[in-house]
């Protein structure tokens, strides 16, 4: 078995990936950061052994930081997926860069992803850092979770990115969503300003690291 790629390793990978250009407000486009991408990958993977030869898929991918460095940490196959076709095309340049051939990406609203699969595939692992849900997005993050959830495998898991104000609510909803949700730690997600509304040049947001396990 190959020798599991050390976190900082990983870390300077996802370093040189392009983000984007002209993020999107509407589609709250912030770039998942090298750091706190490493951190959420390498632990999936050394503690939870849920990326080396499974199926991922990267939900809502962006410029698919995530979906990369699932691949470099051993996953057999990626799907990336993103309404946003700009955003996948930056992914496809990303991609292309590693030389990768083991990601696919796929443009489409998450909603419409479980009849696009028709239920013919089901993933061993999710993972994502979804909308925040907030001010025009209300609720987004927790459809995320809902899609995510019903296109994994029986024993499939998903990992996800929070803001940690919501914690409460993500605990109370596990239940009817039939899954095992548990908070893996709490990380401070480094915002740069983005938007034209952001006065300050960067703004530290608390994110809870998620795992919600299928019972």
């Amino acid at each position: 078995m190959a020798k599991l790629m050390k976190r900082k390793e990983l870390e300077q990978h996802l370093q040189d990936l392009d983000g984007f250009s002209k993020p999107k407000i509407l589609l709250e486009q912030y770039e998942t950061r090298a750091h706190i991408a490493a951190c959420m990958l390498h632990t999936i993977e050394s503690a939870y052994g849920d990326l080396r030869q499974k199926t991922v898929l990267d939900l809502g991918c962006g410029c698919s930081v995530l979906g990369i460095g699932s691949v470099l940490l051993g996953a057999s196959y990626v799907l990336g997926v993103d309404i946003d076709e700009e955003a996948l095309q930056i992914s496809t340049s990303n991609i292309e860069q590693f030389e990768l051939y083991d990601i696919d990406l796929v443009q489409c609203d998450i909603k419409n992803l479980p009849q696009i699969l028709e239920g013919k595939f089901k993933f061993d692992t999710v993972v994502m850092n979804p909308p925040f849900g907030t001010k025009h997005n209300k609720g987004l993050d927790s459809l995320f979770v809902e899609i995510g959830l019903q296109c994994l495998s029986d024993k499939g898991v998903l990992y996800s990115l929070h803001k940690s104000s919501t914690r409460d609510y993500f605990h109370r909803k596990a239940p009817g969503w039939k899954v095992e949700a548990r908070v893996l730690a709490q990380l401070r997600y480094d915002l740069p300003a983005t938007y034209k509304f952001h006065s300050k040049s960067s703004v530290d947001i608390e994110v809870d690291f998620w795992k919600f396990e299928k019972k």
